[in-house]
């Protein structure tokens, strides 16, 4: 019996230093291996910028949507439609990404002056590894339709941890090296089920847009330690600018 209860017991004692060691991979060690990669990714795209490949940006400034500061809590009449002050030119399409490739970097001043995280093209598990991951289906960055981009919420460096601290008029950046591309959100998180890929459609369901334009979905799962449903929120370009100029005031600090 002794036997039995001791066996039992190293037993346990085993299991649960497996549990604390796995527990302690997907915490910690996935996170540094995420955090090396995107920086990895980082450095690819500056060495590319750096070397003058990049794609041709219009060079023009635009802003679209209404105030000086973009929306507030308001409903579908605040939101910009098609022809916005500053969108009715289409800049030059971007040549085609290349799958599993970083093209652009993304800062949102809301999670931290700090935080910038590269985006690659896809949303394959090994892709969204390394950085945030472009819908493929989707429109290109600062074109007419809607820029879909899903990142971790937790794991992997937990790129979209602070999700649900987004609000109504926060920032969204992104250069392609060539062009700085501001766009303001729109609404809280807004919670559905994985099924729903009409929130990644040109314009998307329920979020409020009235008519075709230049818009940016970000989606994550929910529960945070979960995947059951996902958060979305929706954006629409609001300004652009040369990168040539520096930094956009939403970065300054």
């Amino acid at each position: 019996m002794r036997v039995i209860v001791r066996t039992f017991s190293e037993l346990c004692i085993t299991i649960g230093m497996l549990i604390v060691l796995f527990v302690a991979y997907v915490l910690f060690w996935t996170g540094v291996k995420a955090d090396s990669a995107m920086d990895s990714q980082i450095d690819q795209l500056q060495d590319r910028w750096a070397q003058g490949s990049v794609p041709a940006g219009d060079g023009d400034k635009g802003e679209g949507g209404p105030g000086e500061g973009g929306p507030g809590e308001a409903g579908a009449d605040s939101r910009p439609g098609p022809d916005s002050p500053g969108t009715e030119e289409n800049p030059p399409a971007p040549p085609a990404y290349e799958d599993g490739k970083p093209f652009a970097v993304m800062y949102i001043p809301r999670f931290g002056f700090t935080w910038n995280k590269p985006v690659l093209e896809g949303t394959g598990t090994g892709t969204l590894k390394k950085g945030l991951g472009h819908y493929d289906s989707t429109a290109q960055l600062g074109q007419k339709g809607n820029f879909s981009v899903a990142g971790h919420r937790r794991t992997y460096g937990d790129p979209f941890k602070d999700f649900p601290k987004l609000r109504p008029g926060d920032a969204v950046v992104l250069t392609d090296g060539s062009t700085w591309f501001t766009y303001r959100i729109d609404n809280k998180p807004y919670k559905t089920l994985p099924s729903d890929i009409a929130v990644i459609d040109p314009v998307p369901r329920k979020s409020g847009f009235d008519g075709p334009g230049r818009y940016l979905t970000l989606t994550t799962c929910e529960p945070e330690w979960g995947h059951s449903h996902r958060l979305i929120v929706w954006a629409h370009l609001d300004a652009t600018q040369p990168v040539q100029e520096g930094k956009p005031e939403a970065l300054r600090d």
